[in-house]
């Protein structure tokens, strides 16, 4: 399944074409300070009542639900190159002055974890179609807060109307890994957004934070996508990156000596130390057991206790090239799952040099 990432190559390689011109949906979100949590949260999403459309266009293209209403945005062909090189350069800007890294990581992850590898039809199967945006999905508990990660993006998407929601969502998280001091991603562009809320997969294909037998539900969530264990550990590593607030997902201290004073709005509790820092930390403190005030869910204790996350486990926690490589592949393979690339018949072009498309 990663067999098209194994080499450096691969990883200047994104999809992208022109698009047309017509409209891109808009949304009104709530404007408060973003969550730094990336944590997957149990607890329910509260909405303001302070949402409203900022664009309508008819009765045919606007869905709206209570508070909140959004411009369904139409299926497009892959995204503009030259606004997807912008975009992430805005993002990369916006990451120099905000401490967002985790939430955007979250938004990507989340947007693509709802694939199911069983379902052939799109966008049944889930996955990274840019579905989040819609306020019946961003409503599951597990997506609680993620809508403090499109209120900060979505002045990017005004700006960019040729990126598609599903392709911004990932560029974002893999451009916060990156600028957070880890591997670079190698991404593929070219998604097609959804456009309709009914298009949503249902709520419960995200993993849980305290399951009661850990090992198995992580086997069973990620399983389901077409993942392996030496995936679910790698992508386990991201927790490295950011801290849970138990106000919002009943996890995690209300602060400790790392969160007490910031960056940014303070309090939560971290999985590690330098928590806007990329690295193989994570794997590191959960081995060495020694700090009360670093965090570990019940589905990060089995990582060393399950002899197959173990074993990568271990690795991991002593070499942090092997994690980096192995956190890489596996993080563009999740961006992949379940999405729908237009044109299909390309395989990536590269956003920093001339077009080339890959044979």
């Amino acid at each position: 399944m990663a067999s098209s990432l194994r080499t450096a190559a691969v990883a200047s390689r994104i999809f992208a074409a022109s698009s047309s011109s017509s409209s891109t949906a808009r949304l009104s979100l709530l404007r408060s300070s973003p969550s730094l949590s990336f944590s997957y949260s149990l607890k329910s999403l509260a909405f303001s009542s302070h949402f409203s459309a900022l664009q309508r266009r008819s009765s045919d293209d606007v869905w709206s639900s209570g508070r909140f209403c959004t411009a369904a945005s139409p299926r497009c062909a892959a995204s503009d190159r030259d606004q997807l090189k912008s975009a992430r350069e805005d993002i990369k800007e916006l990451l120099k002055s905000k401490f967002f890294h985790p939430i955007l990581v979250r938004l990507g992850w989340h947007d693509a974890v709802t694939y199911n590898k069983n379902i052939e039809a799109w966008p049944q199967r889930g996955g990274a179609n840019g579905s989040l945006r819609f306020e019946v999905e961003l409503k599951h508990a597990a997506n609680a807060a993620l809508v403090n990660a499109l209120n900060l993006i979505q002045p990017i998407k005004d700006k960019y109307p040729g990126v598609t929601y599903a392709d911004l969502f990932q560029l974002a998280s893999a451009t916060a890994i990156e600028e957070a001091g880890g591997t670079k991603i190698p991404m593929k562009y070219g998604r097609v957004d959804v456009s309709d809320p009914n298009e949503c997969p249902e709520e419960g294909r995200l993993p849980a934070a305290g399951p009661p037998s850990p090992a198995d539900h992580l086997r069973e969530v990620f399983y389901r996508m077409g993942l392996n264990d030496k995936e679910i550990v790698a992508l386990s590593g991201a927790h490295t990156l950011g801290r849970s607030r138990p106000e919002r997902s009943g996890w995690g201290k209300p602060e400790t000596k790392y969160t007490k004073d910031g960056p940014g709005a303070p309090g939560g509790q971290s999985w590690t130390v330098q928590w806007l820092k990329f690295d193989n930390s994570y794997f590191k403190d959960i081995k060495a057991k020694r700090d009360e005030d670093l965090l570990v869910l019940p589905t990060d204790a089995v990582l060393f206790e399950d002899p197959s996350f173990k074993a990568y486990s271990e690795k991991y926690a002593e070499d942090e090239e092997t994690f980096f490589t192995d956190y890489a592949e596996a993080h563009a393979t999740l961006s992949n799952l379940g999405a729908k690339f237009d044109p299909r018949e390309l395989l990536g072009e590269i956003i920093d040099a001339p077009t080339q498309v890959a044979s």
